[in-house]
């Protein structure tokens, strides 16, 4: 793929008119170039990929802030230390994905799969993971300041280190997780969640 074609195609991966971005993914993919380090750091600010298929793509330190990927496939994908703030991320499928130091402020996770996913170290300060699917997801040293956790799965997951003040954990479950008193202690509400022993929080 000659330069000048290439740029052309990670400039429409970053549309904000989604026919466009999502048929710059499928000829990126078509050629090889989503995971060869081709989208490393790309700026895709605001790109509409909705529904797109982006499993095992390298997006390491991607610009996404405000990028709409709501339902779209980034299972196994690399987005190691990507800025993910105030995207929209309603329902995307990230399993097995590598999140870590990724910043995800504001963002809306609401309904993701991100079944052992690595978000360690990844800031997640106000973002919506409602209704998510966390289940052995690695959160060691992640900041969970405010995330609205309410009725995520976040069986087996490991919270080590992760800051969760005034996070909601309502209707969470919790079951075989690794967390400590001290740290859901931090939490806004543990209303009905279950715990890590399996018992259900007042």
């Amino acid at each position: 793929m000659l330069e000048a074609e290439k740029k052309n195609l990670l400039a429409q991966l970053g549309s904000t008119v989604r026919e466009v971005a999502v048929s710059a993914a499928e000829e990126l993919r078509r050629r090889g170039r989503l995971s060869d380090g081709s989208l490393q750091g790309a700026d895709l600010r605001r790109a509409s990929l909705q529904e797109a298929y982006l499993s095992g793509a390298d997006l390491s330190q991607a610009n996404l802030i405000f990028a709409r990927l709501t339902k779209a496939n980034l299972d196994h994908a690399d987005l190691t230390r990507a800025s993910l703030s105030l995207a929209d991320l309603d329902k995307v499928v990230l399993a097995k994905a590598n999140l870590s130091g990724a910043d995800l402020w504001h963002a809306n996770l609401s309904g993701a799969d991100l079944t052992r996913a690595n978000l360690s170290g990844a800031s997640l300060c106000n973002a919506d993971l409602s209704g998510a699917f966390l289940i052995e997801v690695d959160l060691s040293r992640a900041d969970l300041t405010r995330t609205n956790l309410s009725g995520a799965y976040l069986r087996g997951a490991n919270l080590i280190c992760a800051v969760l003040t005034g996070s909601n954990l309502e209707k969470a479950n919790l079951s075989e997780a690794e967390v400590t008193d001290q740290q859901l202690a931090q939490a806004a509400s543990l209303k009905g969640a279950t715990m890590p022993n399996g018992t259900k929080h007042d």
